[in-house]
């Protein structure tokens, strides 16, 4: 069975209200998390968090946009390759980055695993790879943290063998078998983005559900009650996302599986190193 560690790789700041609708408008603190996945096959790595070179890139043109609409703090002992390390775990023994989706909250730490396959969705990687400039900002997609050779390294979901689910993990129903032994299964969570996935990982403790930004914060999937109206201006497809939400409360409600969304600040699992 799989044992997932999480790391949480630096945060940003928005108005509660964004996120969950009748919130207020006090400043919430939305921490951007990565995990590590050890299977049988080797250890996977989901989505990277923020890291030093997202600065850079939202320091110039049109980018500086993105860190102006949404603050971003990230301290040196945050790194996802510093918290890897200080566990044993080195950049070149990751074996594949798995990728939610391509927002720089989830990919900016990309260039720090020159050596690990990348796994993503196709209809995710073609719906960004070719913005740029304002296009790009709109998506949340920032070019220069993609490595230079990530067209040759991108492989894709779509091309893994497909599988029934157990039943238990109702209502979804079918998914992608990315290690050969069940052991990680992507899902597709449409309505966030284009392309926009998750995965069951099968630990000792039984069904974990990696679902990235399908949800913000739990209570939207527990109260299925959604973000602001406003956030549909840069989110894909608001029935496709709450088509996901309901999906998500009916395994919550089955008590099935644990849900453990990339940026809910009351169940904190922190790994940092000293």
């Amino acid at each position: 069975m799989a044992k997932i560690t999480t790391f949480r790789v630096g945060h940003c700041t928005h108005p509660s209200c964004m996120v969950l609708k009748g919130a207020g408008l006090q400043s919430r603190c939305f921490p951007s998390r990565a995990y590590l996945i050890e299977t049988r096959k080797g250890p996977y790595l989901w989505d990277t968090g923020y890291a030093e070179r997202f600065r850079d890139a939202t320091s110039v043109g049109v980018f500086r946009m993105y860190a102006w609409v949404t603050p971003v703090h990230f301290a040196q002992q945050e790194s996802l390759l510093g918290q890897l390390q200080h566990i044993g775990v080195r950049a070149a023994d990751i074996d594949t980055l798995v990728l939610s989706h391509f927002h720089a909250d989830h990919v900016a730490g990309m260039r720090d695993f020159p050596q690990a396959r990348l796994l993503g969705s196709a209809i995710g990687w073609n719906a960004v790879r070719q913005l740029r400039g304002i296009a790009a900002v709109q998506q949340a997609f920032v070019p220069d943290l993609m490595p230079a050779d990530v067209e040759a390294r991108m492989h894709f979901i779509e091309g893994m063998p497909e599988i029934d689910l157990p039943s238990e993990l109702a209502p979804f129903t079918r998914g992608w078998d990315i290690t050969g032994d069940r052991e990680i299964i992507v899902v597709s969570l449409p309505g966030h983005v284009r392309g926009h996935i998750g995965a069951f990982v099968q630990t000792d403790t039984g069904w974990t559900l990696l679902a990235a930004d399908a949800a913000w914060v739990a209570d939207n999937y527990v109260q299925l009650r959604g973000p602001s109206e406003l956030t549909f201006l840069i989110q894909h497809d608001r029935r496709a996302y709450y088509d996901t939400l309901r999906k998500l409360n009916a395994l919550h409600r089955s008590g099935n599986a644990a849900i453990r969304i990339t940026h809910d600040d009351v169940n904190d699992y922190i790994q940092v190193a000293a």
